[in-house]
């Protein structure tokens, strides 16, 4: 049981993007060397993110920058903008249909109430979770360059 890999790659760069306002015009290769992710990655996660309304990225130049202020993106957008199918992928079924037994009939049915309470907890826990908490957190751990005398 995983989440997906590419929301942690997008709140990687959604937390560069902000970091990098004002100072760089935001990329896909600098946030590829950033993350070491294949650019073509990249730009597929960049386009979800717009798409799903938490980013522009203008057009040939790149510069991409945040749609919303960082208190109204949460986790759980982010990771539903990479994850058509929702949280319904995190837990699988095993592949049991038609067999006699009837265990294997009904194991769907059994199992649908207890995943979809899983699934909720853990949407409601990501839609708690903001950027900008994630910000504050990255901040906290982020040295200050050294004085130069």
């Amino acid at each position: 049981m995983q989440l997906s890999m590419k929301c942690s790659v997008a709140v990687h760069c959604l937390l560069f993007i902000w970091e990098a306002r004002g100072k760089a015009r935001v990329t896909s290769t600098l946030l590829a060397q950033s993350t070491g992710c294949n650019p073509v990655v990249i730009r597929n996660i960049l386009s979800a993110l717009k798409k799903a309304g938490l980013i522009t990225v203008p057009r040939g130049q790149g510069g991409a920058e945040l749609c919303r202020d960082p208190e109204q993106i949460t986790l759980y957008q982010i990771y539903a903008a990479l994850e058509p199918q929702g949280l319904t992928s995190l837990i699988g079924i095993h592949p049991c249909d038609g067999r006699a037994c009837p265990v294997a009939q009904n194991i769907r049915r059994v199992l649908r109430r207890p995943y979809r309470q899983i699934e909720d907890a853990i949407a409601a826990t990501m839609d708690g979770i903001t950027l900008a908490s994630l910000i504050q957190d990255l901040e906290a751990g982020l040295t200050p360059p050294a004085a130069t005398h």
